[in-house]
């Protein structure tokens, strides 16, 4: 599976980077052509399943995810904690998994690491720089545009 990693450092608190990125239909809103369809009640938690279904008419596939980790970040105990959530893929078309970890950092504001592991069914070992480099563009355009101040 092809690798994906970015890091982007945002002044916004590690609470609100939170909030913007763990906000699943603004994530469809930055993504061309994509909708976000939420499965579970709210609020989001470990067991929440959501649908990032891309395409135009007929012509669609769905990204099925699972949240499997869930830990918001905690500046409750004063040492400001990272929070964590893993989501796993499970779709027909998209399987794999991926992780946003929000870091405060020391001089203030929040590092956020995205790292995600996905196979598009019928695309073989060859396409998978080209399915890294596509993910790591389009990811990091829609995280540079949640976390706008």
């Amino acid at each position: 599976m092809p690798a994906i990693r970015i890091v982007h450092r945002s002044p916004l608190a590690p609470a609100e980077a939170w909030r913007r990125l763990t906000d699943w239909e603004r994530h469809g809103a930055q993504v061309p052509l994509t909708r976000t369809i939420i499965d579970t009640a709210p609020p989001t938690h470990v067991g929440t399943v959501f649908t990032a279904r891309t395409g135009v008419g007929r012509i669609t596939f769905d990204d099925r995810m699972e949240v499997v980790v869930w830990r918001p970040p905690s500046a409750a105990s004063g040492d400001g904690s990272a929070g964590l959530v893993r989501l796993v893929k499970r779709g027909r078309a998209v399987r794999g998994w991926a992780e946003i970890e929000v870091r405060p950092r020391a001089a203030g504001g929040t590092e956020v690491h995205w790292r995600e592991e996905l196979r598009l069914r019928g695309l073989g070992r060859p396409f998978d720089p080209l399915v890294a480099a596509a993910g790591r563009f389009l990811f990091g355009r829609a995280l540079a545009r949640l976390l706008r101040p």
